[in-house]
């Protein structure tokens, strides 16, 4: 990269440590360049408060926040929940959020006229890859600027360091500077005593978990809650019709006073190393388990089998930031087509960190009581002698032919 040529950058800023003291350096390395601040407002929520004026007292000419709550619930959140895509238990709340935001930072980068574009994700983690990807199939050849690969800065304490010489206001200190992501979807929690995986999670230090609290400080008494899909959406949370994202912020709210979607990993990265992490994440939680129990008897046995093992590959695509690509568009065409009769109610009784199935209705409903039942039914047993000597025949020609060749030795 020509440093020379870069007059003007677009940032991914969240306001964040890493993304703070990016606009300084951007100005003392790339020529005193402009540089835009664009924060993508996927459900951060107190997180942009203040973040104009910090913004521009830092040294950006203008910042941008895009409002993409809508596209990131309704075009990355529902169809990898539709997949029941799960990362190694992960829900995935980093991963989709990613190209979502690229795509808004890309759009305002052309507008703009920029020369490249900047972000402040770490060169250990995945985000670099996932922003990267996304940023290569919208403008495939404009710069990437990673400071982070560029920098002599080798640690977050370095970082403050090099805030606290240029005056960079920061809401975190030395104590509390755990890497966080938070959106509508989850909150993850990294670095510190995390990152010693004999350490327990300080779940009832009070500010530690911020979208609930820990199954040990839940209500004595369950929730119940009851939630309707069409084709596989949320449509409605007891009985109110109201939009995906609502619902999840609803669910946010109930799952997190009862303790619900905690969860304490030590995940594969994409890059190559294992991380641990502490993820918040609800209402995701509960949503997933409840159109998982929908689907238990609106699909049958073969698709809901080769739907949960294509569910690896949806997740890892995720994962590995590999959104806008032609296996991931395919993938939710399938995915797709299996929801077409996932349409009914579920009902959930939510207690102490967990969920447990209160009943599941559908008018698509494959699973049938007269013929289930121990009771007297039209199903006739005998059927089952024909279809276990068809199905055995290859075990029984086996063993026989095993017999004749050990009775010649």
């Amino acid at each position: 990269m020509d440093k020379s040529k870069i007059k003007k950058v677009v940032l991914a800023y969240s306001g964040g440590l890493d993304t703070s003291i990016i606009i300084p350096w951007l100005k003392e390395n790339y020529n005193n360049c402009e540089v835009i601040a664009v924060s993508g407002n996927v459900g951060q929520a107190d997180e942009l408060e203040g973040l104009e004026e910090k913004a521009l007292k830092t040294g950006a000419s203008k910042l941008y926040v895009l409002d993409l709550t809508d596209d990131y619930v309704d075009n990355y959140i529902i169809p990898t929940m539709k997949a029941g895509a799960v990362y190694e238990t992960y829900l995935l709340g980093t991963s989709h959020a990613r190209p979502c935001i690229a795509k808004g930072l890309v759009e305002i980068a052309l507008k703009e006229g920029a020369d490249a574009i900047c972000h402040g994700c770490t060169g250990k983690g995945n985000d670099q890859v996932r922003f990267e990807l996304a940023i290569k199939h919208f403008a495939p050849n404009m710069p990437i600027i990673a400071p982070w690969r560029e920098w002599t800065i080798k640690s977050r304490d370095e970082e403050i360091d090099y805030a606290e010489a240029h005056n960079v206001p920061l809401k975190i200190n030395r104590e509390t500077n755990y890497s966080k992501d938070k959106n509508l979807w989850h909150l993850s929690h990294e670095g510190l005593d995390l990152e010693d995986t004999g350490s327990e999670p300080m779940y009832e230090k009070p500010g530690f978990l911020e979208m609930g609290v820990s199954p040990i400080a839940a209500p004595d008494e369950p929730t119940y809650i009851t939630l309707d899909f069409e084709e596989g959406t949320p449509v409605a949370l007891n009985g109110e019709k109201m939009s995906a994202k609502n619902i999840i912020l609803a669910l946010n709210e109930l799952g997190g006073k009862n303790g619900i979607g905690i969860i304490d990993i030590v995940e594969n990265r994409l890059v190559g190393m294992k991380c641990r992490g502490v993820y918040e994440t609800p209402g995701g939680t509960i949503l997933y388990a409840a159109h998982e129990k929908l689907e238990s008897i609106c699909l049958d046995k073969m698709t809901l089998h080769e739907k949960q093992k294509l569910s690896i590959t949806f997740a890892e695509l995720v994962y590995n930031g590999q959104w806008f690509t032609p296996l991931r568009e395919a993938l939710s065409a399938f995915v797709d087509k299996t929801q077409e009769k996932v349409t009914g109610k579920v009902r959930l009784k939510l207690y102490k960190g967990n969920i447990i199935n209160a009943g599941v209705w559908s008018e698509n409903s494959l699973y049938s009581e007269e013929i289930a039942t121990f009771g007297e039914s039209d199903y006739d047993q005998k059927d089952s002698a024909g279809f276990i000597n068809l199905y055995g025949l290859p075990i029984k020609v086996q063993a026989m032919v095993d017999a004749k060749n050990e009775a010649k030795k």
